[in-house]
């Protein structure tokens, strides 16, 4: 199908938020405030909305009811999402006034990979009609799975394969300079703890594109429809983590209802050639999760219980400081006086 007039619009939507965004707040480091949380949220969600309604207009009500129910389903599962970002800062001890930066870069590169693994998606459906089934039962798989994951598992940034990768590489300063990502010391480049961040991020990303991926190609194959709907999806992202930071952990059933509407789609791929579910009834069934799962967090109270005390390590911030002197005298030049500890520094 054509678009040409709306890929246009699409990117100069896009663009254009990406660059006010750049120049109001990225730009300046600072705790994005819950008002500024709210307002960013909000425009992201009108955008999408009039974007629906564009499509809805020039590809009519089917392609408009796709659109709206990829961008819920995408929402809903980036959900999840907000609860990692929570983990990864607290684990890297990251300063309030510097979340935002490496959140918005953190979230450019989600968006560049998932366009890469959108068009791979398409490509492999385009030429393998059986590739829908198993993406299909990856997603029952990732339903059953998810569902049987217990409250208690813990999220753990250290054991990342590309952040150790990186590690063994590259020194990275033990406090963090300011915004930025790399300090010259003593005629050194070495990268501060905002890289580590950064690449934990945007690496854990890509296992939850592993499940969006199949699950919006289950709502729709047309590369168009994935890509805005997931970008809308995503680009909101940071708005809504600063605004729900707090209190994402209340919607202890929402992981329930994630994993059913997994389930859902996977089933409604494996039996497409059987009976095709419209969109408007996908996006009743889906809405009607989430919103019972969410409802359902707020009315039913949890059990009392001890609270366990968490001890956060912060390995980015707290190195072995012999590990960076040791990268240095491998170049064979002069030690960086560099502390060890939780400090926020200046570069020379």
């Amino acid at each position: 199908m054509e678009y040409h007039w709306m890929w246009i619009t699409f990117g100069a939507v896009v663009l254009g938020m990406l660059v006010f965004d750049t120049v109001v707040f990225v730009r300046r480091p600072h705790a994005m405030s819950l008002g500024q949380s709210l307002a960013w949220s909000l425009a992201w969600v009108s955008l999408a909305t009039l974007f629906a309604v564009a499509v809805y207009l020039e590809k009519g009500s089917a392609k408009g009811l796709e659109f709206v129910t990829g961008y819920v389903v995408e929402w809903s599962l980036s959900m999840d999402n907000l609860f990692v970002f929570l983990v990864i800062f607290s684990y890297f001890a990251v300063p309030d006034i510097y979340r935002q930066r490496v959140l918005f870069w953190g979230i450019m590169l989600a968006v560049i990979l998932r366009g890469v693994f959108i068009a791979a998606g398409a490509a492999l459906l385009a030429h393998f009609e059986w590739i829908m089934y198993v993406f299909g039962a990856f997603l029952v798989f990732t339903a059953i799975k998810l569902l049987r994951q217990g409250e208690d598992d813990q999220i753990e940034p250290s054991r990342n394969p590309v952040l150790r990768f990186f590690r063994r590489f590259v020194a990275v300063t033990p406090e963090y300079y300011e915004e930025r990502f790399f300090v010259r010391l003593d005629k050194h480049w070495l990268a501060t703890p905002l890289v580590p961040v950064f690449i934990v991020i945007g690496t854990t990303d890509i296992v939850f594109a592993t499940d969006s991926i199949p699950a919006i190609f289950g709502i729709t194959r047309d590369p168009f429809i994935v890509y805005t709907s997931n970008v809308f999806a995503v680009l909101g992202l940071r708005g809504l983590f600063f605004l729900l930071a707090g209190i994402v952990r209340l919607f202890r059933y929402l992981k329930i209802g994630i994993s059913l509407v997994l389930g859902f789609i996977g089933v409604k791929m494996l039996v497409a050639d059987f009976y095709k579910i419209p969109a408007g009834a996908s996006l009743l069934v889906v809405g009607a999760i989430l919103g019972v799962s969410i409802l359902a967090s707020v009315a039913i109270r949890p059990r009392k219980e001890k609270a366990q005390p968490i001890a956060a390590q912060s390995e980015a911030v707290v190195l072995d400081q012999s590990n960076i002197e040791g990268a240095l005298l491998a170049k064979s030049g002069p030690r960086a006086e560099v502390g060890v500890g939780p400090r926020i520094g200046r570069g020379a």
